[in-house]
């Protein structure tokens, strides 16, 4: 129906709305690797937001050095009332799936594709500067990130083994 009616891409997008899926997350530049569960993420630009929004924090407790988006940004991408925060949302990463292509952030989660039945995202370095206007394609629906855990060293190396370079 998606070519029939105009709206009905909307209702598509919501239907590929991923409920309590694990991830890996991998940062390359650290080696570090995390275990999160995502629920109501209508695309990869909140994905990516939030990610930054839960990784990056103190590095001594394992977190991602880095800046942590704005408390603007990160209500536009949660339960805020503005989506479009002023001076737009700034990208902290390039996000990669465990086969070395792009995750672009006009996908969805459920895009991602599963290397030994998980879904992996690795977080690469920004090649650009990049930025996007809104948090949530959904402004009703409410969208979590949750750490699960932080992963072993060795962990974190074995996965990072599996993947593939970016392709970019």
């Amino acid at each position: 129906m998606r070519e029939h009616i105009g709206v009905a891409h909307w209702l598509y997008g919501l239907l590929l709305v991923l409920d309590d899926e694990p991830l890996t997350v991998l940062h390359r530049p650290t080696g570090r690797g995390f275990r999160v569960v995502i629920s109501g993420i209508g695309d990869n630009f909140q994905l990516h937001t939030l990610l930054a929004a839960r990784l990056t924090g103190d590095e001594v407790r394992g977190f991602l050095p880095g800046e942590r988006p704005s408390a603007a940004e990160i209500a536009a991408a949660t339960d805020g009332p503005d989506l479009t925060p002023a001076g737009r949302i700034r990208g902290q990463f390039n996000l990669v799936d465990a086969f070395g292509d792009w995750i672009w952030g006009e996908g969805r989660p459920a895009d991602i594709p599963r290397l030994d039945g998980e879904r992996v995202v690795v977080l690469d370095p920004p090649s650009y500067a990049r930025s996007w206007n809104a948090g949530r394609v959904y402004p009703l629906m409410r969208p979590s990130l949750e750490v699960k855990r932080v992963l072993a060293a060795d962990e974190a190396e074995r996965w990072l083994g599996l993947v593939k370079p970016s392709q970019r």
